[in-house]
């Protein structure tokens, strides 16, 4: 279920109320007395944002000098509890000049209460959009002397915006050139047993787009998912040409994506906002491309010596490259000295993270670069734990090259003008956790 806040208060640090509203009347006025009592002057202020007291439930959270309490009395969403918080913070920001501090509170009251009556209502959040409600409450702030004021965008058309249609684009805007560009991230993280087993392997990935449209366009994003591929060929009536296919997990989108229409045809489509923003994110844990294999053999020659031979792989094509490749091969706490052959890049001795890190600023696809490595090793008197081989961590960007899969089939722009647009893709996979164990 939603939120559904009793009361919201706004704390400076010795615990007095700047400003509490309440939605509700299944609380006390004196709520704020019990969160002074149990939360604020014990040591358990800041070890969890959650306390239950009684039958109500406390959600706190610290901005600068100021505590924002939300009370409900029933089972309400913790995540949209806070998600709340930070939305309101942000409005409250774009009102003040980008402060929010005591001062700004006391400096705004009038306008806060103002605000807090618009974005929740009995306890339920609406709408907390700074470009949508500063349409209709047009009350300036008191503003920081260290902040600038940002110039107002016009919103030709206010209607539009007010009733919720494309919240977050405005009408009018117009581009000599119009493009779009649309990149696809991913970071792939491994974790593989010294005899080459992988153990875990996902893909996390997002959608980044920047549009420079004229009008209010509506684009069309067709990707090579299994799901969106099988519904294509039912309604085609005929099978879909179109190589390998994905199984997207935990898929999440901009609330510009019509989820109506992306339920009933599996297709991504949506009026994008203006600039810069984030269509899409996803994770993937079959099928996942390694751009890279590690091959490693650390012999222990007695108790003052060691061999380290390390092999990379890259497995994408001959024709890619990946970009600050970094291998960290861990060595024993007592390396003295150590003696390096590489075929490529360079490599080094880093005393404070205890490993060999070997650097290759460029790295072609196809290729297979050898580390070879002699370590002398501090002799003890005592004798110690036998070492415990941490797994060699990798770095690395594969532009052109995605680990799950993941293609753009197209991307269709309409507008009722019909212009001409011009669209940029590009793929690029980094490393997450990608560690191989020796």
């Amino acid at each position: 279920m939603p939120v559904a806040a009793s009361a919201i208060y706004f704390l400076n640090l010795r615990g007095d109320v700047l400003i509490n509203r309440l939605y509700r009347d299944d609380v006390g006025g004196n709520m704020v007395d019990a969160f002074r009592t149990h939360i604020m002057q014990t040591k358990e202020l800041g070890t969890c944002p959650v306390k239950q007291i009684g039958g109500c439930s406390f959600f706190y959270m610290r901005i600068s000098n100021v505590y924002i309490v939300i009370v409900v009395s029933s089972n309400a969403n913790v995540a949209c509890a806070f998600k709340f918080v930070v939305e309101a913070v942000a409005l409250f920001k774009s009102y003040f000049g980008g402060a929010f501090d005591e001062d700004a509170i006391r400096n705004n009251f009038v306008l806060i209460y103002e605000l807090l009556d618009e974005i929740m209502d009995f306890g339920y959040p609406q709408n907390l959009s700074p470009e949508i409600l500063k349409l209709y409450i047009t009350q300036e702030g008191v503003r920081s002397p260290f902040s600038s004021k940002p110039a107002d965008r016009p919103v030709p058309n206010a209607t539009l915006q007010v009733t919720g249609a494309v919240g977050w684009r405005r009408e009018g805007l117009a581009y000599k050139k119009n493009e779009v560009f649309l990149d696809i991230v991913e970071s792939v993280n491994l974790l593989m047993s010294s005899k080459g087993v992988v153990l875990r392997c996902d893909v996390t990935g997002k959608i980044l787009m920047k549009c420079f449209l004229s009008g209010m366009p509506d684009l069309k994003l067709g990707l090579n998912d299994k799901i969106g591929l099988e519904k294509e060929s039912q309604i085609k009536s005929r099978p879909t040409k179109s190589g390998k296919t994905i199984e997207l997990d935990d898929v999440t989108f901009h609330q510009c994506v019509n989820l109506t229409r992306f339920n009933s045809e599996k297709t991504v489509s949506f009026v994008p906002p203006d600039g810069e923003f984030e269509l899409m994110k996803y994770r993937i844990t079959e099928g996942v491309n390694l751009p890279f294999k590690v091959l490693s053999t650390i012999k222990e020659l007695g108790r003052t010596r060691m061999e380290v031979n390390v092999k990379v792989k890259s497995v994408f094509g001959a024709k890619m490259f990946a970009l600050g490749v970094v291998a960290k091969i861990p060595v024993p706490k007592q390396t003295a000295k150590t003696n390096f052959t590489v075929t490529s890049g360079r490599a080094k001795y880093n005393a404070s993270i205890d490993c060999l890190v070997w650097k290759i600023r460029k790295f072609p696809g196809q290729t297979e670069p050898t580390l070879s490595a002699e370590v002398e090793l501090i002799s003890t008197m005592t004798e110690k734990k036998s070492w415990t081989r941490p797994p060699i961590q990798m770095e690395f960007q594969v532009p052109m090259f995605t680990a799950s899969g993941l293609r753009v089939r197209f991307l269709k722009v309409w507008e009722k003008s019909g212009y001409n647009t011009v669209e940029w893709v590009r793929y690029i996979t980094k490393a997450g956790s990608y560690e191989i164990r020796c």
